[in-house]
């Protein structure tokens, strides 16, 4: 039986209403007692979701020229401070600026109102020219009045997130939420199992140009996410443990739907916006359909304790203990807080999948692909003049793909698994730029 599928095949089969369609979490529940190969003869797309704090958010707004016209200086919506370095009547809002009288207030929840449909008072003050006589501007706007307002998201959908403890004697507020002192409560902000970038981590299908489900409406990914970076440690199953790969993603915020889109506060350090994002995951091959069989017993989490001003991690956790509801750590049993939305990750997967099994929402092949390999320095064959051949990473490396002889650490690069363990134990350094693992 063929073992490879295109997008322009399974896209044929979404319009002629073939198409097999399962959201991640369906797909975890049958990888007990399925294979790879099962899954792809009986599926053609997975779908998956999140529903989480996305502070790097925002939006590109035109009003659209008053009479007299205006070159827009400064900006508040509704109190709250947008960029006008664009244009004359072009502003981006982001979504953790907050006004200047109530810090509880911001960007986010003017993105969340203009999406509701609600009105946004506008107030501008104009740079005046000959051109642009007007000194300013003020009115109350929406979407049904001003000409173009789209998401522009530098940075969402972190392929896995650190948790967060607090080992001090105080209580801290942070992005991740109120941290409890004594290591009270762990804060973990993933959708595990249904995240994204956890089914398709080697980001085979996903890249700029690839069709998304933003905020309930159509979106693309348009590049990188700021502060990419596949390069962080994974584990045994080849997934990282914590930041990794991220998107920037972009969609009209007219086809959005409230329901998918939150203004939010954390109390005592900012404004957030929370965005649902469901990508789906074709499985043009076996390779994909093993990835997507993801289970949240397979992801694991660094903990870092906001205690310390480098946020050193603590431990290693696994997913599944983490929604248990309680993780110990050295000896300390500590409550775990969601700050992600599983209801309104398996909602928007949901969503998306309907959409896909009504031929309303087509696939979309990425322009350009994103590098997740390791930079090639990492994996060269011959040891540095600056080794000292001690052997150290040739006796922890879990997958005895390294080796000494004649002299030399030989890499194994069939073997390797990519843990970085190696580069994290040599005394010589070459765990911050060396060669040989």
């Amino acid at each position: 039986m063929k073992r490879q599928r295109s997008i322009e095949e399974i896209n044929e089969k979404i319009l002629n209403g073939s198409a097999v369609v399962l959201t991640a979490s369906e797909i975890s529940a049958l990888s007990a007692n399925h294979s790879p190969e099962d899954i792809f003869d009986a599926v053609d797309v997975v779908t998956t979701g999140t529903f989480s704090p996305m502070c790097s958010s925002g939006a590109f707004l035109n009003f659209g020229h008053t009479s007299p016209p205006i070159k827009m200086k400064e900006v508040r919506l509704n109190g709250v401070e947008a960029y006008t370095g664009l244009a004359a009547v072009d502003a981006y809002i982001g979504a953790a600026q907050s006004s200047v009288r109530d810090p509880a207030y911001g960007g986010a929840h003017i993105i969340e109102s203009l999406i509701k449909g609600e009105n946004v008072l506008l107030e501008a003050t104009g740079s005046v020219t000959d051109c642009y006589p007007s000194p300013s501007d003020s009115r109350p706007i929406s979407l049904n009045t001003i000409n173009e307002a789209y998401l522009y998201n530098p940075r969402n959908c972190y392929q896995n997130y650190a948790a967060a403890v607090n080992t001090s004697r105080k209580t801290l507020r942070t992005y991740m939420g109120t941290l409890l002192p004594g290591s009270r409560n762990i804060n973990y902000c993933t959708s595990g199992e249904l995240s994204p970038l956890m089914n398709d981590p080697d980001l085979r299908t996903i890249g700029t140009g690839t069709r998304i489900l933003l905020c309930g409406g159509p979106g693309y990914i348009s590049a990188r996410g700021t502060q990419f970076n596949t390069h962080k440690k994974k584990n045994r199953f080849g997934l990282p443990v914590e930041g990794a790969a991220t998107l920037a993603l972009t969609g009209d915020m007219r086809s959005m739907s409230p329901r998918f889109v939150k203004g939010a506060y954390m109390p005592g350090y900012g404004v957030t916006l929370f965005v649902s994002v469901s990508i789906p995951i074709p499985l043009l091959d076996t390779g994909l359909a093993s990835r997507v069989m993801v289970t949240n017993d397979r992801i694991e989490m660094a903990v870092r304790d906001f205690a310390d001003p480098a946020h050193g991690q603590t431990a290693l956790v696994r997913f599944s203990d983490l929604v248990s509801g309680v993780v110990e750590i050295n000896g300390k049993k500590s409550r775990t807080v969601p700050l992600s939305s599983f209801t309104m990750a398996r909602e928007s997967a949901e969503l998306l999948k309907t959409l896909i099994q009504k031929g309303s929402f087509l696939l979309s092949a990425p322009v350009e692909s994103y590098d997740v390999a390791p930079p090639a320095e990492t994996a060269a064959e011959k040891t540095p003049l600056s080794c000292a051949l001690c052997g150290a990473c040739v006796a922890l490396c879990p997958e005895e793909a390294l080796s000494l002889e004649n002299n030399e650490i030989r890499l194994d690069e069939k073997r390797c698994s990519g843990c970085f363990l190696c580069r994290e134990i040599c005394p010589c350094g070459l765990a911050r730029g060396g060669s040989h693992g």
